[in-house]
């Protein structure tokens, strides 16, 4: 099936990133990425490649960029949807070259090992995601800050993983949560309780902060990582805690 994959990353300023994920995509005939008009060397990093080919769009929302990517020319049956800081490992490389979908399978949901300034942590609290799936058969819609892909079909897992490594400077890391933070804030006030899942119905009551460390640290144990382990768990803290203070600073 790899001959048959296009992989479509979106990029904006991912020059600590993106030459780990395109060498680890050497495979694939073509990738397509759309970028929003980076000012780093995001492009040249780009340009290195044979494979590449670049589409700038100017950014609004994830879900109407992925959408977007959809609607290219895309030479293939079969997209996979990658954050520049996506790495696909060779177990799942190799696990595609022998995959035979049938008809009715439209997608493949897949796990994620999570890593922090290079070193893989034994859990996290990043879920598996969609993102092998029939071009034809897919669609974006916004959540919160981020996006989901309906998938008009059946969707099973798959047993490799994607690394995400992502290496960009912790200030713009802090920022982004803000910006995060506002749109998740959004959706929790304009949400109804019943539609929530778990972790957005802790949000809404204002006690994520106060479990994400322990469930971090000792549920996950990822207090036996290290540092990379604490610093995963000071992060997840840190989004949760910005989440709190946007609902805060939209109610006064």
């Amino acid at each position: 099936m790899l001959d048959q994959v296009t992989p479509v990353i979106l990029t904006y300023n991912e020059a600590a990133n993106i030459r780990r994920s395109l060498v680890a995509l050497s495979w694939a005939r073509r990738v397509l990425v759309i970028d929003s008009f980076s000012t780093d060397q995001t492009l040249e990093i780009c340009a290195e490649f044979d494979n590449v080919t670049v589409i700038n769009r100017t950014f609004d929302n994830f879900a109407n960029q992925c959408n977007f990517a959809l609607a290219q020319d895309i030479p293939t049956d079969w997209v996979m949807s990658m954050d520049a800081d996506y790495i696909v490992t060779d177990a799942l490389r190799d696990e595609l070259v022998y995959l035979v979908p049938g008809s009715e399978v439209k997608g493949y949901e897949i796990a994620f090992e999570y890593m922090v300034s290079g070193k893989p942590l034994r859990g996290s609290l990043y879920p598996p995601r969609t993102v092998l799936y029939r071009k034809n058969a897919a669609n974006y819609v916004q959540d919160g800050h981020a996006h989901r892909v309906i998938i008009d079909g059946t969707v099973i897992p798959l047993i490799g993983k994607i690394r995400h490594d992502d290496r960009k400077p912790t200030t713009r890391w802090l920022r982004s949560q803000w910006s995060y933070a506002k749109q998740e804030a959004h959706k929790l006030r304009h949400q109804p309780w019943q539609e929530l899942g778990l972790p957005d119905k802790l949000r809404k009551s204002g006690l994520a902060p106060l479990a994400v460390l322990p469930y971090t640290l000792i549920a996950k144990g990822l207090i036996l990582d290290g540092w990379p382990g604490i610093v995963y768990s000071a992060q997840r803290f840190t989004a949760e805690l910005c989440l709190q203070l946007a609902r805060l600073a939209r109610s006064n």
